[in-house]
């Protein structure tokens, strides 16, 4: 997984991708993580035939993820591997044995889940995603609530992330990161190219929305 986020810059996930051209935009503006859902039902799934030709056209140093909901430990297996792709991401209620039979050389693990969080690798898994509880609606979470406690270590914000608010959020929660799908979409399950490229700069803007 990528080293180079730190102090005014934030690790960017594309999520949601489908097409070559969506991949490529996201790689030349600088996403360090691009993500393929496999899990049924949402307008943004893919194949693993599919997945493996759009990794393939990614470099070595972004990383490719898979991103699972309710599915057998099997078929996670088994799709990763038809795939190619590098990192697992999991939404739903699998404890810590799961991502322990997940775990693999090479293999990045993210745990995505909308609960309070004290620190990122409880279950065992290398990074933590701090969701919405409704996963690829695009609704916001209240992330600015005075309540809100961002988790230690390593972990990415999502849920109704995009150009005009991500800079606030990464400013109000801390979060290492940040990970993005229907925010860069010009209509649902379709990634907006210039909306790609201005949810990066502004995620990697430390001035972007200064009066």
């Amino acid at each position: 997984m990528s080293e180079s986020s730190g102090a005014g810059r934030a690790f960017v996930k594309i999520c949601g991708l489908k097409t070559a051209h969506d991949v490529d935009v996201a790689v030349a503006a600088g996403a360090d993580a691009v993500g393929f859902v496999f899990a049924p039902g949402s307008p943004r799934t893919v194949d693993a035939a599919t997945a493996r030709e759009l990794a393939a056209r990614v470099p070595a140093g972004v990383l490719t993820v898979g991103v699972f909901r309710g599915q057998s430990v099997e078929e996670v297996r088994r799709l990763t591997q038809e795939s190619g792709v590098r990192s697992v991401q999991l939404h739903g209620d699998e404890g810590p044995a799961y991502y322990e039979a997940l775990r693999a050389p090479g293999r990045t693990l993210i745990r995505a889940t909308a609960a309070a969080v004290v620190a990122a690798g409880e279950y065992g898994e290398d990074l933590l995603l701090i969701d919405a509880p409704d996963p690829g609606s695009g609704k916001p979470w209240n992330w600015g609530s005075e309540e809100f406690t961002a988790p230690r270590g390593r972990w990415l914000l999502a849920g109704g992330l995009d150009p005009a608010n991500v800079r606030a959020a990464l400013r109000a929660t801390g979060a290492w990161g940040v990970d993005v799908s229907s925010g860069v979409e010009r209509e649902r399950g379709v990634k907006s190219p210039e909306l790609i490229r201005a949810f990066l700069a502004a995620a990697r803007d430390p001035h972007h929305g200064d009066s």
